[in-house]
């Protein structure tokens, strides 16, 4: 039965001309409507005349603070509720991979670090405080999160994924998705977009845009869980597709892909291009031969709207609608999901917002905790030799060293805030801004806030700090290389800062399109390591960037500890944890190969994959992983109890329980996270080795014990069958409790006694509790 809020929707759609629906698929960008950074009604009497679905970045391609952004908005919506024949309001998106892409806005972690936590809550409690931001000055839209699953080092933008792993990925996602749109309160929350669909993660080569190869099993299993359980058990209200292909099917063109969602998930919500996806079906796969024809593949096989301009869902679709080569009930379908979803976010009642209560949001203390604490728990601590961390603040002396140390700027992700700003002013040296002149003002000045660099958290926690910059994160110039021995030499430890630069310029070394065919440090940075290890002075390694990296120095220096991109409150967080002041508690969420060249690393393959048959390991190095799934060391031990697990086969709900204590047997407080993974049995299709399908993060003081319970239900373990069914085969599966994907503490064996196939999954994670 239909809703009132349909009911109302098709009253507009009936009193609507083909132009004003069209216009409700496209969108504009925010600086194609100023005058300098005012809003020009004259502009829009151009561009809006027609009413318009989307308004592009206000706050992200602006210099605008929060008030100002909230004030712009306003200005806009005045305008379409006024001035426009039929009063509809936009629609406005942003960026929100790592917070809200504005100035002023908090920044969080980039994603990959903020999957290091295995903390659903914290993630949770991040894209709420992103949704308040947002909410608050005007924006409804968020285009996160990224829902990919990537098990590529060299792809630039693995840093914006959770990972490897579909079920740490989809925990996480849910969790996303759940606090951007406030679970359904859509007086507080945004809109969120699961992307990119799917497979965009698996590109060929690891390069940006390729194609990939993916066969359908591993596609259903692994590529679309996340999407699947975000839109069913989240109900994830946008989807944007990737710009890669699949089988020759570009995703903006991909119907049997599109219609899935709708057909058999129940999505209900809308589906947006990514940006200049559609003209990208003419322009870069040559599969439509102009505009008008990419617009009918793009809104034929589902695409709704077009971001983040009307480069295709323009004037070539009004006349393709009135001439009859796109059918007008296409296009009208496209239309109620874009009104349905402005209904539903009380967009026709209240449009605009209280100007001045913006600062009490974002000046809210309690955000810069929560970033700080995510990124203390992102910390991953890969080695630490004789336990030299966490350093006594009564030390010596300290010598900091290398490229990253004294650079906030280069703690942040590929869609902070100032990268996209200096994205956009790199574009504009250049000429070329999406084909639209950028306001003049237009500036990166003041944009990265006065916080403490790694430098500066370290000299906070002692006195006695000496500081070398030693190279740049790229290029050849060595002339620092020998200040940075001679400080190392007087020092009682050397702290290096090292690893990339994260952004969409070229000088960036990760971020989307910087991927990489090598995973060693770029630059000189591997020479400034070795020759700080010629001191003989120890040798504490940071790595801040967004990919695993590789290097024979890993194995000469004392210790390691993966910061990944951590934002704003990195360098602190940083200093807390190298000090004791924090515990690192991150676990990896992703692989670490040994080298470019064994890529992909995973550790969820197949019996038949993992080595070389018959010798096992590569004629030149191992095969392992340097570092595997779930690790992460800490500064104390963990020692686990007797276990055990059992299999309820009863209704409603039937699932494996694990139960196993935990204790802290070392001398200071730690988080271990406790990772439960399954292999099931099949005699039809081969199955992973094992696959993680529980976890539980346990906080425990020395000498503490205390119990961890996780009930897996039986779909989370489904497969597809040969009938292409999801199912459960009867037989003996195994189930491994451990500290990461390869440090295994108990093995139990537990028989499925009978088939089971489900036409539709509709149960997803695992229930976790700590006592």
């Amino acid at each position: 039965m239909p809703s009132g809020n349909d009911e109302v929707v098709e009253e507009l759609l009936a009193r609507m001309t083909v132009e004003e629906k069209v216009a409700q698929l496209g969108a504009v960008w925010v600086y194609e409507l100023l005058d300098g950074v005012e809003f020009s009604e004259e502009k829009a009497q151009q561009l809006l005349a027609h009413g318009i679905g989307h308004i592009t970045r206000i706050g992200g391609a602006s210099n605008l603070m929060p008030a100002e952004t909230a004030r712009l908005a306003n200005r806009i919506q005045q305008f379409l509720i006024k001035e426009t024949r039929l009063g509809i309001p936009a629609l406005v998106h942003e960026e929100a991979c790592s917070g809200y892409m504005a100035r002023g806005a908090t920044l969080f972690p980039q994603a990959i670090g903020t999957a290091s936590t295995w903390n659903v809550d914290l993630v949770g409690q991040m894209a709420t405080v992103i949704s308040q931001q947002m909410r608050s000055v005007g924006a409804h839209q968020a285009l996160a999160p990224l829902l990919d699953v990537a098990r590529d080092a060299r792809w630039g933008r693995l840093e914006e994924t959770f990972g490897e792993d579909p079920y740490l990925t989809s925990r996480l996602g849910v969790a996303f998705v759940r606090g951007l749109q406030a679970d359904g309160d859509w007086n507080q929350g945004v809109v969120a977009t699961g992307k990119h669909y799917a497979g965009y993660g698996f590109s060929e080569g690891g390069l940006n845009w390729a194609p990939a190869h993916i066969p359908p099993r591993e596609f259903h299993e692994i590529v679309l869980r996340p999407f699947e359980a975000a839109v069913k058990e989240a109900r994830l209200e946008s989807i944007m597709p990737g710009y890669h292909e699949l089988d020759g099917l570009p995703m903006h063109a991909h119907i049997d892909l599109l219609r899935l969602l709708r057909r058999n998930w129940g999505f209900a919500g809308t589906v947006v291009s990514d940006y200049f996806g559609i003209a990208m079906l003419q322009d870069y796969h040559h599969v439509a031969q102009d505009r008008d024809a990419a617009a009918r593949l793009a809104l034929t096989a589902g695409v709704d709207v077009e971001l983040p301009n009307r480069d295709a869902y323009g004037d070539a679709l009004v006349e393709a609608v009135r001439d009859g080569r796109i059918a007008e009930e296409l296009l009208n379908e496209a239309v109620r999901h874009v009104l349905r979803q402005k209904m539903k976010l009380g967009l026709f009642d209240a449009a605009m917002v209280d100007e001045p209560s913006v600062p009490e949001v974002f000046d809210d203390p309690r955000n810069d905790e929560l970033a700080l604490e995510i990124a203390r728990q992102s910390l991953v601590l890969l080695k630490n030799e004789g336990s030299i961390l966490p350093l006594q603040k009564s030390v010596a002396s300290v010598a900091v060293i290398g490229p990253n140390a004294d650079d906030l700027r280069n703690l942040m992700g590929d869609y902070a805030y100032p990268c996209h700003i200096e994205t956009l002013l790199n574009l504009q040296k250049e000429g070329n801004v999406f084909s639209q002149p950028l306001p003049p003002s237009l500036t990166l000045n003041g944009v990265v806030g006065p916080l403490p660099t790694v430098l500066d958290a370290i000299r906070q926690k002692t006195g006695h700090v000496t500081y070398a910059k030693g190279c740049d994160v790229t290029g050849e110039n060595r002339s620092g290389l020998d200040e940075a021995r001679d400080v190392a030499r007087q020092a009682s430890v050397a702290i290096l800062v090292v690893g990339d630069k994260s952004g969409l310029t070229l000088d960036a070394t990760s971020g989307e399109s910087r991927d990489r065919s090598d995973l060693r440090l770029p630059g000189v940075q591997e020479e400034l390591i070795g020759t700080v290890l010629e001191t003989g002075t120890p040798v504490v390694v940071v790595l801040v960037g967004g990919r695993p990296v590789s290097g024979g120095w890993m194995d000469r220096v004392a210790a390691i500890v993966e910061a990944w991109l951590p934002g704003t409150q990195g360098g602190t967080a940083i200093a807390d944890v190298l000090f004791g002041d924090a515990e690192p508690a991150g676990r990896l969420p992703i692989s670490f190969p040994r080298s470019a060249g064994h890529v992909p690393t995973y550790y969820n393959h197949k019996p038949s994959g993992g080595r070389s048959h018959w010798h096992g390991d590569y004629v030149d190095d191992l095969v392992s992983a340097r570092f595997p799934f779930g690790y992460g060391l800490t500064y104390t031990r963990f020692r686990y109890g007797d276990s055990s697990v059992s299999l309820n086969w009863g209704v409603p709900r039937r699932e494996i329980e694990v139960v196993v204590p935990v204790e802290n047997v070392g001398t200071r407080s730690g988080v271990e996270v406790v990772q439960v993974y399954v292999r099931c049995p099949s005699e039809s299709v081969t199955r992973p080795v094992k696959e993680l399908k529980g976890f539980a993060r346990v906080s425990l003081r020395p000498g503490q014990t205390r119990t961890v319970t996780v009930r897996i239900p039986l779909q989370e373990l489904a497969f597809v069958n040969m009938d292409g069914k999801w199912a459960l085969e009867s037989g003996m599966a195994e189930v491994y409790l451990g500290s990461s994907s390869q440090t295994i503490h108990s093995v139990h064996r537990v028989e499925i006694p009978e088939n089971v196939t489900w036409d539709n999954l509709s149960e997803f994670g695992s229930r976790a509790t700590v006592s």
